[in-house]
């Protein structure tokens, strides 16, 4: 085995604590979230959180991560009060080859999601943690509005009543989504 110098070694141990995405300039680290191409060319993304980097027993770069799931993917599929960009984060963790990171991306709180000015192609939310061994969620508290009293869904109008402060979906109130944008505009 060949000796390598101190600077060397360095220089190995820096190249292990993040990776540069092949063709960019782009820089992924322990902690980011990154789209993982999928085997199947029209299905969304996969979703990971960067765990560390490594190298296999071959020495092909290789990335951990902690997968986030789609609603669809879990027990129970999706919700009407699940939002389309929403995730959940699971404690699924796996090996990939470097390669197959496309890009990063931003999984946000709903909090820090509901307050972005503008959402980008590359910002997704996540509120409740998902066991993906035993196809259940784990205990997150979440808040329900409306008659209805679902959780909220960033994807659909609400509207505040003055009198009692609560939110309500249009529909559940009677009113069209037109009739509640025109009081949000009057106010």
């Amino acid at each position: 085995m060949a000796n390598l110098s101190m600077s060397e070694n360095r220089k190995r141990k820096r190249d292990s604590d993040c990776y540069t995405i092949k063709g960019t300039s782009i820089i992924v680290r322990a902690g980011d979230c990154v789209i993982m191409k999928s085997p199947e060319p029209n299905n969304r993304p996969y979703i990971g959180r960067v765990e560390n980097f490594g190298t296999d027993i071959d020495g092909n770069s290789m990335v951990t991560v902690r997968w986030y799931y789609w609603p669809e993917e879990a027990s129970g599929g999706r919700r009407q009060f699940h939002g389309s960009k929403e995730l959940f984060l699971s404690d699924h963790y796996d090996s990939q080859s470097t390669k197959t990171i496309e890009g990063k991306c931003i999984v946000h709180s709903l909090k820090d999601y509901t307050r972005l000015e503008a959402v980008g192609a590359e910002d997704y939310y996540s509120r409740f943690n998902y066991i993906a061994s035993t196809k259940e969620f784990a205990h997150n508290k979440v808040s329900v509005y409306c008659k209805c009293e679902l959780p909220y869904n960033p994807d659909k109008l609400m509207i505040q009543c003055d009198d009692c402060k609560d939110w309500f979906h249009p529909g559940c109130v009677k009113m069209t989504n037109e009739q509640a944008e025109k009081t949000l505009v009057a106010r």
